[in-house]
């Protein structure tokens, strides 16, 4: 045996979890929402002003190219004519809508609107 009874091996038995699962299951709920009270903050600024960002690209790029138009339109599409991201269209003056270039991913001024000389 060893003259240091801090170092031996200590087994009283006691097989029960330290906390039950009452407890636990509170814990795992309050830390899901203080991660969510972490996250969705961002995730909802990040949409606001990719939002705001392609409105107002889109709105240039008509205003550059179509200065006659009755208005544009900016939105998120997955299977868009330009690929996955933001999509510009522009309106007439009925309301009718036309596909004029793609913003991207992250929105942007499009360098070259397809169909017109830059």
């Amino acid at each position: 045996m060893t003259n240091h009874p801090e170092l031996a091996i200590h087994d009283d038995d006691d097989s029960r979890p330290l906390h039950g699962n009452r407890r636990r299951r509170l814990t795992q709920i309050v830390v899901l929402l203080c991660v969510l009270g972490l996250v969705l903050p961002t995730i909802l600024t990040t949409l606001s002003v990719s939002t705001a960002t392609a409105d107002r690209a889109c709105e240039i790029t008509v205003a550059a190219y179509y200065p006659d138009a009755g208005g544009s339109r900016a939105g998120f599409e997955l299977f868009g004519n330009g690929g996955p991201g933001w999509q510009c269209y522009r309106l007439n003056q009925s309301g009718a809508e036309f596909y004029l270039a793609p913003l991207g991913l992250l929105p942007g001024i499009p360098s070259v609107v397809p169909g017109q000389q830059s």
